[in-house]
Protein backbone atom coordinates (compact mmCIF):
# COMPACT_ATOMS: atom_id res chain seq x y z
CA UNK A 1 0.00 0.00 0.00
CA UNK A 2 1.36 3.64 -0.63
CA UNK A 3 2.17 5.61 1.58
CA UNK A 4 -0.52 8.75 1.70
CA UNK A 5 1.29 11.59 1.71
CA UNK A 6 0.54 15.46 1.63
CA UNK A 7 2.01 15.44 -2.16
CA UNK A 8 -0.40 12.85 -3.41
CA UNK A 9 -3.29 14.53 -1.78
CA UNK A 10 -2.73 17.24 -3.39
CA UNK A 11 -1.72 15.68 -6.56
CA UNK A 12 -5.36 13.78 -6.55
CA UNK A 13 -7.23 17.30 -5.70
CA UNK A 14 -5.23 19.24 -8.78
CA UNK A 15 -6.44 15.90 -10.75
CA UNK A 16 -10.08 16.02 -9.94
CA UNK A 17 -10.70 19.56 -8.39
CA UNK A 18 -12.05 17.70 -5.16
CA UNK A 19 -11.76 18.64 -1.51
CA UNK A 20 -8.69 17.65 0.22
CA UNK A 21 -10.45 15.57 2.73
CA UNK A 22 -12.51 13.53 0.03
CA UNK A 23 -9.17 13.50 -1.79
CA UNK A 24 -7.66 11.87 1.43
CA UNK A 25 -10.93 9.68 1.63
CA UNK A 26 -10.78 8.42 -1.39
CA UNK A 27 -6.55 7.74 -1.46
CA UNK A 28 -7.59 5.82 1.69
CA UNK A 29 -10.16 3.41 0.60
CA UNK A 30 -8.20 2.42 -2.98
CA UNK A 31 -4.47 1.90 -0.90
CA UNK A 32 -2.90 4.62 -2.22
CA UNK A 33 -3.87 4.07 -5.75
CA UNK A 34 -4.32 7.47 -7.57
CA UNK A 35 -6.16 5.85 -10.84
CA UNK A 36 -8.36 4.19 -8.86
CA UNK A 37 -8.84 7.47 -6.48
CA UNK A 38 -10.01 9.14 -9.22
CA UNK A 39 -12.14 6.38 -10.17
CA UNK A 40 -13.70 6.37 -7.02
CA UNK A 41 -14.41 10.40 -6.73
CA UNK A 42 -16.44 10.42 -10.33
CA UNK A 43 -18.63 7.70 -9.22
CA UNK A 44 -19.16 9.68 -5.98
CA UNK A 45 -19.93 12.35 -8.29
CA UNK A 46 -16.96 14.25 -6.54
CA UNK A 47 -15.18 14.56 -9.61
CA UNK A 48 -17.32 16.20 -11.44
CA UNK A 49 -15.93 20.13 -10.75
CA UNK A 50 -13.01 18.92 -12.42
CA UNK A 51 -13.99 19.78 -15.75
CA UNK A 52 -15.79 22.54 -14.89
CA UNK A 53 -12.85 24.49 -12.70
CA UNK A 54 -11.53 26.54 -16.16
CA UNK A 55 -14.62 27.85 -16.66
CA UNK A 56 -14.76 31.50 -16.06
CA UNK A 57 -17.31 32.21 -12.54
CA UNK A 58 -18.02 35.77 -12.49
CA UNK A 59 -22.20 35.65 -11.57
CA UNK A 60 -23.11 35.14 -8.31
CA UNK A 61 -23.94 36.55 -4.93
CA UNK A 62 -22.39 38.57 -2.43
CA UNK A 63 -23.39 37.86 1.43
CA UNK A 64 -23.57 40.19 4.05
CA UNK A 65 -23.38 39.29 7.79
CA UNK A 66 -23.64 41.32 10.74
CA UNK A 67 -24.13 40.79 14.66
CA UNK A 68 -23.44 43.95 17.13
CA UNK A 69 -19.56 44.94 17.05
CA UNK A 70 -18.67 42.84 13.74
CA UNK A 71 -19.97 42.11 10.52
CA UNK A 72 -18.92 40.00 7.31
CA UNK A 73 -18.85 40.74 3.74
CA UNK A 74 -18.63 37.24 0.86
CA UNK A 75 -18.52 36.60 -2.44
CA UNK A 76 -18.95 33.22 -4.16
CA UNK A 77 -19.10 33.06 -7.94
CA UNK A 78 -20.96 30.68 -10.17
CA UNK A 79 -21.14 30.99 -14.32
CA UNK A 80 -24.82 32.19 -14.34
CA UNK A 81 -27.38 34.58 -13.12
CA UNK A 82 -29.41 31.33 -12.78
CA UNK A 83 -27.43 29.75 -10.37
CA UNK A 84 -28.19 32.60 -8.27
CA UNK A 85 -31.78 31.73 -7.59
CA UNK A 86 -31.25 28.33 -6.92
CA UNK A 87 -32.33 28.41 -3.18
CA UNK A 88 -29.09 25.71 -2.40
CA UNK A 89 -26.59 28.22 -3.66
CA UNK A 90 -28.22 31.00 -1.56
CA UNK A 91 -27.98 28.65 1.37
CA UNK A 92 -24.54 28.16 1.17
CA UNK A 93 -23.49 32.09 0.47
CA UNK A 94 -24.93 32.72 3.25
CA UNK A 95 -23.32 30.03 5.44
CA UNK A 96 -20.19 31.26 3.93
CA UNK A 97 -21.50 34.92 4.98
CA UNK A 98 -22.17 33.74 8.59
CA UNK A 99 -18.83 31.24 8.85
CA UNK A 100 -16.73 34.63 7.97
CA UNK A 101 -18.45 36.64 10.97
CA UNK A 102 -17.40 33.67 13.59
CA UNK A 103 -13.91 32.84 11.90
CA UNK A 104 -12.89 35.72 9.92
CA UNK A 105 -11.96 36.71 6.81
CA UNK A 106 -8.91 34.44 5.20
CA UNK A 107 -10.70 32.35 2.95
CA UNK A 108 -7.97 29.37 3.20
CA UNK A 109 -9.00 29.22 6.68
CA UNK A 110 -13.05 29.30 5.60
CA UNK A 111 -12.32 26.73 3.32
CA UNK A 112 -10.79 24.41 5.62
CA UNK A 113 -14.04 24.98 8.13
CA UNK A 114 -15.97 22.69 5.46
CA UNK A 115 -16.60 25.34 3.10
CA UNK A 116 -14.38 23.75 0.52
CA UNK A 117 -15.99 20.23 0.43
CA UNK A 118 -19.61 21.67 0.47
CA UNK A 119 -19.09 23.81 -2.30
CA UNK A 120 -17.41 21.11 -4.03
CA UNK A 121 -20.58 18.82 -3.70
CA UNK A 122 -22.62 21.43 -4.56
CA UNK A 123 -20.42 21.98 -8.24
CA UNK A 124 -21.06 18.30 -8.83
CA UNK A 125 -25.04 18.58 -8.30
CA UNK A 126 -25.53 22.09 -9.84
CA UNK A 127 -22.98 21.42 -12.63
CA UNK A 128 -21.52 24.83 -12.81
CA UNK A 129 -17.82 26.40 -11.73
CA UNK A 130 -18.01 28.13 -8.48
CA UNK A 131 -15.72 29.84 -6.15
CA UNK A 132 -15.82 31.47 -2.93
CA UNK A 133 -13.49 34.16 -4.03
CA UNK A 134 -12.86 36.66 -0.99
CA UNK A 135 -14.17 37.92 2.60
CA UNK A 136 -13.78 40.67 4.31
CA UNK A 137 -14.59 41.34 8.10
CA UNK A 138 -14.62 44.55 10.04
CA UNK A 139 -15.06 44.57 13.79
CA UNK A 140 -15.30 47.74 16.62
CA UNK A 141 -14.82 47.99 20.33
CA UNK A 142 -17.81 49.66 20.83
CA UNK A 143 -20.65 51.11 18.71
CA UNK A 144 -22.08 48.70 15.22
CA UNK A 145 -21.02 47.50 11.73
CA UNK A 146 -23.65 48.36 9.43
CA UNK A 147 -24.81 46.01 6.31
CA UNK A 148 -26.51 46.84 3.39
CA UNK A 149 -27.04 44.86 0.26
CA UNK A 150 -27.95 45.93 -2.97
CA UNK A 151 -30.06 44.31 -5.82
CA UNK A 152 -31.42 41.40 -2.97
CA UNK A 153 -31.95 38.08 -4.29
CA UNK A 154 -33.02 37.18 -1.05
CA UNK A 155 -32.34 38.54 2.84
CA UNK A 156 -28.65 39.65 3.15
CA UNK A 157 -27.94 38.32 -0.33
CA UNK A 158 -27.49 40.39 -3.68
CA UNK A 159 -25.01 41.88 -6.24
CA UNK A 160 -23.25 44.10 -3.93
CA UNK A 161 -22.18 43.99 -0.28
CA UNK A 162 -21.51 46.79 2.23
CA UNK A 163 -19.88 47.30 5.44
CA UNK A 164 -19.73 50.41 7.75
CA UNK A 165 -17.73 50.69 10.70
CA UNK A 166 -18.79 53.06 13.30
CA UNK A 167 -17.47 53.30 16.68
CA UNK A 168 -18.90 54.95 19.51
CA UNK A 169 -20.60 54.36 22.66
CA UNK A 170 -23.88 56.34 21.71
CA UNK A 171 -27.46 55.01 21.13
CA UNK A 172 -26.72 51.84 18.99
CA UNK A 173 -30.37 52.27 17.40
CA UNK A 174 -29.33 55.98 16.04
CA UNK A 175 -26.05 54.75 14.32
CA UNK A 176 -27.39 51.52 12.84
CA UNK A 177 -29.68 54.16 11.13
CA UNK A 178 -26.80 56.51 10.26
CA UNK A 179 -24.78 53.35 9.41
CA UNK A 180 -27.27 51.63 7.06
CA UNK A 181 -27.47 55.26 4.99
CA UNK A 182 -23.64 55.54 4.62
CA UNK A 183 -23.80 52.07 3.21
CA UNK A 184 -26.21 52.57 0.74
CA UNK A 185 -23.95 56.02 0.27
CA UNK A 186 -20.87 53.51 -0.46
CA UNK A 187 -23.46 51.30 -2.43
CA UNK A 188 -23.72 53.88 -5.11
CA UNK A 189 -20.58 56.28 -4.98
CA UNK A 190 -18.28 53.37 -4.95
CA UNK A 191 -15.49 55.02 -2.84
CA UNK A 192 -11.81 53.54 -2.87
CA UNK A 193 -10.58 55.07 0.20
CA UNK A 194 -11.71 55.94 4.14
CA UNK A 195 -10.01 59.88 4.56
CA UNK A 196 -6.98 61.36 2.35
CA UNK A 197 -4.45 59.99 4.66
CA UNK A 198 -5.31 56.43 3.43
CA UNK A 199 -5.20 57.14 -0.26
CA UNK A 200 -2.58 55.48 -1.70
CA UNK A 201 0.73 57.30 -2.72
CA UNK A 202 1.66 56.17 -5.50
CA UNK A 203 -1.87 56.41 -7.07
CA UNK A 204 -2.12 59.88 -5.64
CA UNK A 205 1.01 60.80 -7.83
CA UNK A 206 0.09 59.09 -11.06
CA UNK A 207 -3.05 61.14 -10.80
CA UNK A 208 -1.11 64.40 -9.94
CA UNK A 209 0.80 63.61 -12.77
CA UNK A 210 -2.18 63.96 -15.19
CA UNK A 211 -3.54 66.36 -13.84
CA UNK A 212 0.18 68.84 -14.08
CA UNK A 213 0.58 67.94 -17.87
CA UNK A 214 -3.09 68.66 -18.64
CA UNK A 215 -3.03 72.03 -16.59
CA UNK A 216 0.23 73.06 -18.43
CA UNK A 217 -1.05 72.31 -21.65
CA UNK A 218 -3.34 75.12 -21.36
CA UNK A 219 -0.33 77.47 -21.69
CA UNK A 220 -0.72 79.46 -18.19
CA UNK A 221 2.01 80.18 -15.88
CA UNK A 222 3.58 77.65 -13.94
CA UNK A 223 2.12 79.37 -10.46
CA UNK A 224 -1.64 79.40 -11.96
CA UNK A 225 -0.76 75.80 -12.99
CA UNK A 226 0.06 74.69 -9.48
CA UNK A 227 -3.07 76.40 -8.08
CA UNK A 228 -5.17 74.24 -10.97
CA UNK A 229 -3.47 71.11 -10.00
CA UNK A 230 -4.22 71.98 -6.18
CA UNK A 231 -7.93 72.38 -6.89
CA UNK A 232 -8.21 68.98 -9.40
CA UNK A 233 -6.64 67.33 -6.52
CA UNK A 234 -8.80 68.33 -3.89
CA UNK A 235 -11.53 67.56 -6.64
CA UNK A 236 -9.73 64.11 -6.94
CA UNK A 237 -10.46 63.30 -3.26
CA UNK A 238 -14.25 64.35 -3.30
CA UNK A 239 -14.31 61.39 -6.19
CA UNK A 240 -12.47 58.77 -4.17
CA UNK A 241 -12.38 59.44 -0.64
CA UNK A 242 -15.19 57.89 1.20
CA UNK A 243 -15.14 61.06 3.69
CA UNK A 244 -15.02 63.55 1.41
CA UNK A 245 -17.49 62.65 -0.86
CA UNK A 246 -21.04 64.45 -0.51
CA UNK A 247 -23.67 62.31 0.64
CA UNK A 248 -25.75 60.80 -2.33
CA UNK A 249 -29.08 61.10 0.15
CA UNK A 250 -28.69 65.00 0.34
CA UNK A 251 -26.75 65.85 -2.36
CA UNK A 252 -24.76 68.57 -0.38
CA UNK A 253 -23.75 67.08 2.67
CA UNK A 254 -20.45 65.97 2.87
CA UNK A 255 -20.07 62.21 4.68
CA UNK A 256 -17.59 63.88 7.38
CA UNK A 257 -20.42 66.25 8.27
CA UNK A 258 -22.91 63.24 8.38
CA UNK A 259 -21.03 61.63 10.88
CA UNK A 260 -20.22 65.00 12.94
CA UNK A 261 -24.17 65.44 12.65
CA UNK A 262 -24.96 61.41 13.56
CA UNK A 263 -22.74 61.72 16.65
CA UNK A 264 -25.31 64.71 18.22
CA UNK A 265 -28.15 62.18 17.29
CA UNK A 266 -26.34 58.83 19.01
CA UNK A 267 -25.66 61.61 21.97
CA UNK A 268 -21.76 60.82 22.16
CA UNK A 269 -18.59 61.02 19.59
CA UNK A 270 -18.69 59.11 16.41
CA UNK A 271 -15.54 57.76 14.36
CA UNK A 272 -16.42 56.06 10.95
CA UNK A 273 -13.78 53.41 11.07
CA UNK A 274 -13.94 51.38 8.32
CA UNK A 275 -15.82 50.31 5.30
CA UNK A 276 -15.99 47.56 3.04
CA UNK A 277 -17.92 47.39 -0.39
CA UNK A 278 -17.89 44.06 -2.54
CA UNK A 279 -19.47 44.27 -6.28
CA UNK A 280 -19.95 40.82 -7.56
CA UNK A 281 -17.80 40.36 -10.37
CA UNK A 282 -15.75 43.29 -9.74
CA UNK A 283 -11.65 42.47 -11.40
CA UNK A 284 -13.02 39.29 -13.00
CA UNK A 285 -12.00 39.38 -16.77
CA UNK A 286 -15.30 37.57 -18.42
CA UNK A 287 -15.45 35.83 -21.30
CA UNK A 288 -16.95 36.72 -24.46
CA UNK A 289 -18.79 33.63 -25.82
CA UNK A 290 -19.79 33.89 -30.02
CA UNK A 291 -22.26 31.12 -30.09
CA UNK A 292 -22.45 31.60 -34.08
CA UNK A 293 -18.93 30.55 -34.16
CA UNK A 294 -19.59 27.69 -31.66
CA UNK A 295 -22.30 26.31 -33.71
CA UNK A 296 -20.98 26.33 -36.89
CA UNK A 297 -17.19 24.79 -35.65
CA UNK A 298 -19.72 21.84 -34.60
CA UNK A 299 -21.63 21.82 -38.08
CA UNK A 300 -17.83 21.58 -39.55
CA UNK A 301 -18.39 24.57 -40.94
Amino acid sequence: MAEITAALVKELREKTGAGMMDCKKALGEVAGDIEGAIDWLRKKGLAAAAKKAGRVAAEGLVAVATEGTSGAVVEVNAETDFVARNDQFQAFVAKAGKTALAKGDDVAVLKAAGLEEELTALIATIGENMNLRRAKKLTVKDGIVAGYVHSAAAPGLGKIGVLVALESTGDKAKLADVGKQVAMHIAAANPLFLNIDSVDGAALEREKAVLTEQAAASGKPAEVVEKMVVGRVRKYYEEVVLLEQVFVMDGETKISKVIENAAKEAGAPVALTGFARFALGEGIEKQETDFAAEVAATLGH
